[in-house]
């Protein structure tokens, strides 16, 4: 769970992220900044800042903004029916650097470090780096995580349907929903 307070400063920093990368959002978009915190109540290691521009039955594009620190937990998206096999979804680098784990051949020497206390729940160490410019599409049901660079990221994700509260994640405690202290 996260204040309000919190809640606030984090959709503030990631508009000006956003302006830094000169990608430009609406007002609306702007307050409807999704702050995720997956209900560890620890954003500054554990969440991202979501800017969702469309999700509908057939495909959905969101910018991912994650800040210095900040860790997207280990999760897959599996199937939801016997005509959804899950999601499919493309990252794209817009801005600073991203360090993307996959399942493959361990990377020796990962950029990535799991917030601490939670590594035993990060098992796929296959490291793509991913600079602007750079893209990687994830097949439904891959585990994946990954992590900003020092300067933090921005990723454009396109994708088929995203359901987010259908995800599965390897920490049990996490939950997709944020909760905001009133």
């Amino acid at each position: 769970m996260i204040t309000k307070q919190e809640q606030r400063w984090a959709q503030k920093k990631a508009a000006e992220y956003l302006k830094r990368a000169g990608i430009v959002i609406t007002p609306e978009e702007k307050r409807n900044i999704e702050v995720v915190d997956c209900g560890l109540g620890d954003l500054k290691h554990t969440g991202l800042e979501i800017v969702v521009y469309v999700n509908t039955d057939r495909y959905c594009a969101k910018e991912l903004v994650l800040f210095p620190g900040q860790t997207c937990p280990q999760h897959k998206h599996p199937p939801i029916s016997s005509t959804n096999p899950g999601k499919e979804e493309t990252f794209r680098c817009r801005w600073g650097k991203v360090y993307l784990y996959v399942p493959g051949k361990k990377t020796k020497n990962p950029h990535g470090k799991p917030p601490k206390g939670t590594e035993k729940y990060y098992t796929v160490w296959h490291e793509v780096v991913l600079n602007p410019g750079d893209q990687y599409t994830l097949k439904p049901n891959t585990w994946h995580w990954f992590q900003p660079g020092p300067k933090g990221a921005i990723v454009s994700e396109f994708s088929s349907t995203s359901i987010d509260e259908k995800d599965v994640f390897t920490n049990p405690n996490i939950r997709r929903t944020t909760k905001v202290k009133k």
